[in-house]
């Protein structure tokens, strides 16, 4: 398997998976009982998902990573959890969820060699 490949085929998994979430949140919250979730949280993920499988490759898998981890940190940034929480439904769970989907994103952007 080539290098592209590994990074176009996790970020179409990274991106149907959203795409999957984004629906299953608008039949089933809290996800499995734990992962909150709102209209606002849902539409990103369609989106966000929709984005991600168009642009598949290594800049976008370095795109989520950045983004994922800047979510899941702001979490523990004073203030950071309220506004989430407001304006997406986040919680911890989330956090954390979003701080391992940002390190493996970014590790495997950078971490596949070429």
């Amino acid at each position: 398997m080539h290098i592209a490949d590994v990074q176009k085929t996790y970020a179409m998994v990274v991106g149907a998976v959203l795409v999957l979430l984004g629906l299953v949140g608008f039949v089933n919250a809290p996800i499995l009982g734990i992962f909150g979730v709102n209209l606002a949280q849902n539409l990103l993920h369609l989106v966000g998902g929709g984005v991600i499988i168009w642009q598949a490759g290594k800049k976008t898998n370095m795109w989520t990573g950045i983004i994922a981890l800047v979510v899941g940190v702001l979490w523990f940034v004073p203030g950071g959890s309220g506004l989430l929480a407001s304006i997406f439904a986040i919680n911890a769970a989330i956090s954390y969820l979003h701080i391992a989907v940002g390190v493996v994103s970014l590790g495997v952007a950078y971490g596949v060699k070429e």
